[in-house]
């Protein structure tokens, strides 16, 4: 081939190698796609806390205020949501609130029970007896009692009017109001914003759950349920404005 020809067809085998190099070099072009998309991100669960439970105590954003999911990290797995073995000589559908052990049991058929855990407050431990759920309130406003405003004026005095329902209100996410015939008990069974303090003896308030299953008891338990309070213990002496003995706001603690 002569030097003319061979300088002829540099030009057309130009394209050609080109088009070969691009070729080689898809495989890393698409390689470097792929690595550069997001990668799913991972959320840290709680050591020994199944998908069952948080699933149970993940974020509803479908309520009013879209409540998230619960801190489960420092809690006892026996004071989550469960169904189990209680045999008792109350109704099915009737709550049984035991304060010595910080549990609520749900009756169901066949001696079963739907068990949640609750934290017991110092008008939780101040009363027992039968009641009747005469009204079920969804995501209450929060009065504090004219005792605790003058035990603690600072944090509880400008909440003299009430509060506002909401993720910070110490009722919560639902209660539920105790009567006695035409008598409002003060007993209160309702949610918390202190997750931490399901299981444990607290210085305030009656019967709190977590918010995730004040929810779920308020969607099982219509008005006129009847609710058993056990409490072995001394019974305290309350403040007369806590015990029921002084007309108090529907929505206090």
């Amino acid at each position: 081939m002569s030097p003319a020809t061979t300088a002829a067809s540099a030009p057309s085998l130009l394209p050609r190698l080109l088009r070969r190099l691009a070729v080689m070099l898809m495989p890393l072009s698409l390689a470097a796609c792929v690595s550069a998309q997001p990668q799913p991100f991972e959320v840290a669960t709680p050591p020994g806390i199944s998908a069952h439970y948080l699933a149970m105590y993940g974020e509803q954003p479908e309520e009013t205020f879209p409540l998230p999911a619960t801190d489960l990290s420092e809690v006892d797995e026996r004071f989550l949501r469960q169904e189990v073995s209680y045999p008792t000589r109350e109704a099915p559908g009737t709550i049984v609130v035991d304060t010595d052990n910080r549990f609520l049991y749900l009756v169901r058929e066949g001696g079963r029970a739907i068990r949640y855990g609750i934290g017991v407050g110092k008008q939780g431990m101040s009363w027992r007896g039968r009641a009747t759920v005469a009204r079920k309130a969804e995501w209450p406003r929060w009065t504090p009692t004219a005792a605790m405003i003058a035990r603690d004026p600072e944090k509880n005095g400008p909440w003299a009017g009430g509060m506002a329902a909401g993720l910070d209100n110490p009722l919560g996410a639902r209660a539920l109001y105790l009567y006695q015939g035409n008598r409002d008990t003060l007993y209160r069974i309702h949610g918390t914003s202190e997750p931490w303090s399901i299981g444990k003896s607290v210085s305030s308030g009656c019967i709190r759950m977590f918010n995730q299953d004040i929810i779920d008891l308020h969607s099982r338990v219509p008005t006129g349920t009847t609710v058993v309070v056990l409490n072995r213990r001394t019974l305290l002496t309350p403040d007369p404005a806590e015990d029921g003995s002084i007309p108090l706001p529907d929505d206090s603690i």
